[in-house]
This record gives structure tokens, C-alpha cells and sequence, in this order.
């Protein structure tokens, strides 16, 4: 998020924070993850902490890149 925020000239808050919960689920003889990522960006406007968060697991982080269509993942800002 970082280099995503530095990008838009925004600076992170020293309290971000993101609460990863990851599930192992499964569908008949066929196992799979999914994970939901809930980010917390204090202080900065939503839009603007939506915008960095959707651009970072669209298109900087590694473990999105890593898992893309492999492994379902739901992000949110709260």
C-alpha cells in the first residue's frame, strides 16, 4: 500500500492495519482457500482509502498477483 499511497501523493496513517482471516474450505474431494482482507486506513477519506486499496491488490502486491484466480479473496476498507 505504500508504494501505492506514495503514487498518490497520500500519506499512510502509522495505524494502518490489516486483519487477514484466511479459510480452508471445500467441495466435496476438492479443497480450496479463500481469504477476506479488512483494512483500516484511520483517518483518511474513504474514497481515497478505497482507491489505494483497490489499486494495491489489483496491481502492486505480490500476493495478489501470487494467488490471482486461485484463491478467492474479498477485500474491504473498514
Amino acid at each position: 500500500m505504500g508504494v501505492v499511497a506514495n503514487k498518490m501523493k497520500v500519506k499512510l496513517p502509522a495505524d494502518a492495519a490489516i486483519d487477514a482471516e484466511i479459510d480452508l474450505c471445500n467441495s466435496g474431494d476438492v479443497y480450496f482457500l479463500r481469504a477476506r482482507l479488512s483494512v483500516s486506513l484511520p483517518g483518511l477519506e474513504r474514497e481515497i482509502a478505497q482507491a489505494i486499496v483497490n489499486a494495491t491488490h489489483g496491481e502492486t502486491c505480490a500476493y495478489s498477483n501470487a494467488t490471482r484466480s486461485n484463491v478467492e479473496v474479498t477485500v474491504s476498507v473498514v
